[in-house]
């Protein structure tokens, strides 16, 4: 009985040391593709801003926080979000083991933090721990899972004309547009508020945002200039954009990898593979062009840490 549990006890060990080398070599992967992104978007704007969102190793050499910050990698970005990063779950429960990562970038480079709050009170306490970081915060009421309100009231709320992600004391992150019936209340409900940064998805339902539509967007209400940033994603493929294919599906292509979980309209891909990268940049119908042609600030990159969930449980 005893050998049986240390060979089973070995056979697990191996299975994971297996998986963790994998997941540390698509992390690399991961970042080989964002620079690439970026040189790609700043070849024709040079100011052009990437936030990637979430799986913070990539901002160190060979995705391990106990080396050195990848430089090359530093250079491609200009910020990095989080979510549930001090509230998980709803609850106030700083994640330490990513906190510590962002400490070594911050504040040479700009962290956002999106929690969600089950507790509405921890409105304000939110906003202060992300400030006693130097980090800019929008942390959700507990009916804004999704992203789709506008809070009332701009934390920070100035009139600075915001032309770099660094001057940013404050961001709306709305990509749900689903309490808008057309596109013109849509626009018009982001026009009258005063935050430095928006994110938000490029399309409103399947139409693209014309170079027309952002450039409304940023100004704000009190006449200052701000940043309109797109929502991107590059982890995973989402089954309502305009590249799916009718015949795609799980393992057609090869490349879409893995369902994932408590998200039935998106896969996860192995975001390194040709087809799927070509779709993201390189091309003058890739996802980047068009974000380029409309206008944006930047694009906002959603599921990074794709190179960790292609080998572990969601």
């Amino acid at each position: 009985m005893k050998k049986s549990l240390i060979l089973l006890f070995g056979i697990l060990s191996l299975s994971y040391s297996c998986k963790e080398k994998k997941s540390q070599k698509a992390g690399v992967k991961m970042q080989d593709f964002i620079i690439a992104i970026s040189k790609y978007a700043r070849a024709q704007d040079p100011n052009f801003i990437l936030i990637p969102q979430n799986g913070e190793e990539v901002l160190f050499q060979n995705t391990d926080p106990e080396n050195a910050v990848n430089s090359d990698f530093i250079a491609a970005i200009d910020g990095f979000g989080v979510e549930e990063l001090f509230y998980n779950n709803g609850s106030y429960a700083p994640d330490e083991y990513r906190l510590n990562m962002l400490r070594k970038v911050s504040p040479g480079l700009k962290v956002l933090v999106a929690d969600y709050l089950s507790d509405d009170s921890n409105y304000p306490d939110a906003f202060q721990a992300a400030n006693a970081e130097q980090f800019i915060a929008f942390p959700r009421f507990n009916a804004n899972y999704d992203y789709k309100y506008i809070p009332s009231v701009v934390y920070h709320e100035n009139t600075n004309n915001i032309q770099t992600l660094a001057q940013a004391q404050n961001y709306l992150y709305l990509i749900s547009t689903d309490n808008y019936s057309d596109k013109a209340g849509f626009l018009s409900a982001i026009q009258q508020t005063n935050f430095d940064v928006v994110i938000i998805d490029a399309f409103f339902g399947d139409e693209l945002l014309t170079s027309t539509d952002v450039a409304s967007l940023k100004t704000k209400q009190n006449g200052a200039q701000r940043l309109v940033i797109s929502y991107m994603n590059i982890g995973s493929a989402e089954k309502y954009r305009y590249y799916w294919k009718k015949t795609w599906g799980l393992h057609h292509p090869l490349w879409l990898k893995k369902k994932y979980d408590g998200y039935k309209d998106e896969i996860w891909v192995k975001f390194w593979k040709d087809e799927w990268q070509e779709i993201i940049y390189g091309n003058s119908d890739s996802y980047t062009q068009k974000l380029l042609n409309a206008g944006f600030d930047g694009a906002y990159l959603d599921n990074i840490e794709a190179f960790y969930f292609l080998y572990h449980k969601d």
